[in-house]
C-alpha cells in the first residue's frame, strides 16, 4: 500500500520475517547495501544520534560513468527515537541531489509490527512538509526507471521484502 498527501508519503509492506530481521536490515550496513539503491547505513541509535548513508562501490562506479559526482555521504540525519524491533524515527536529508538538499531535513519513521507467526508489517512514513521535490522522489513519482532512482520507497521496500523472504533481490 502506498498513499501520499501533499506533505506525507505512507508506504506499507508485509514481510515474512521477524521484527529483528527487519530491524537489522534497516539499521545494519551489511544489510542496507544489499537492497534498494544500496549504500552503507550508519546509525547511532539514541535520540540525537547521527545517521548517515555512504555510497557503495556500485553507486560510485555508476556516478563516475554518468559523470555525476557522488559525495562521501549521500543521505544524513539524526535519530529522534529508537525502540529496537518496533520503531525508528529520524530526520532525513538527501545530500547528493541539489534540489532535495536545499529543501532540508524531513522526518522518516519506520514502524514494525508483528502480525502473526512469521509475518510483520513494515510501515514507512515520510513527512515532507514544504519539501515537494523530496516527496516526489521518495514516492517514486519522478521519471527515472525504478532501479535507477525513480522507484523511491516503494522500490526500496519491495526489494527489502524480496531479500528477506527469498535471500535474493528483485
Amino acid at each position: 500500500m502506498t498513499t501520499a498527501t501533499e506533505t506525507t508519503g505512507v508506504f506499507k509492506v508485509y514481510i515474512r520475517a521477524t521484527p529483528e530481521a527487519i530491524w537489522n536490515a534497516i539499521t545494519d550496513p551489511e544489510w542496507s547495501v544489499k537492497y534498494g539503491y544500496g549504500g552503507y547505513v550508519s546509525y547511532d541509535l539514541k535520540p540525537g544520534g547521527a545517521y548517515a548513508v555512504r555510497p557503495d562501490e556500485q553507486m560510485l562506479a555508476a556516478g563516475k560513468e554518468m559523470g555525476f559526482p557522488i559525495p562521501d555521504v549521500i543521505v544524513d540525519g539524526e535519530v529522534i527515537e529508537a525502540n529496537p524491533y518496533t520503531l525508528l524515527k529520524q530526520s532525513w536529508r538527501m545530500i547528493m541531489d541539489e534540489t532535495t538538499f536545499s529543501e532540508g531535513f524531513t522526518t522518516l519513521t519506520y514502524e514494525i509490527e508483528q502480525l502473526s507467526a512469521g509475518y510483520c508489517s513494515l510501515t514507512l512514513i515520510h513527512e515532507c512538509p514544504a519539501h515537494p521535490a523530496t516527496l516526489r522522489m521518495v514516492s517514486g513519482l519522478n521519471e527515472a526507471p525504478p532501479d535507477q532512482g525513480g522507484g523511491g520507497w516503494p522500490w526500496v521496500l519491495s526489494d527489502l521484502k524480496s531479500l528477506l523472504e527469498t535471500g535474493s533481490r528483485m
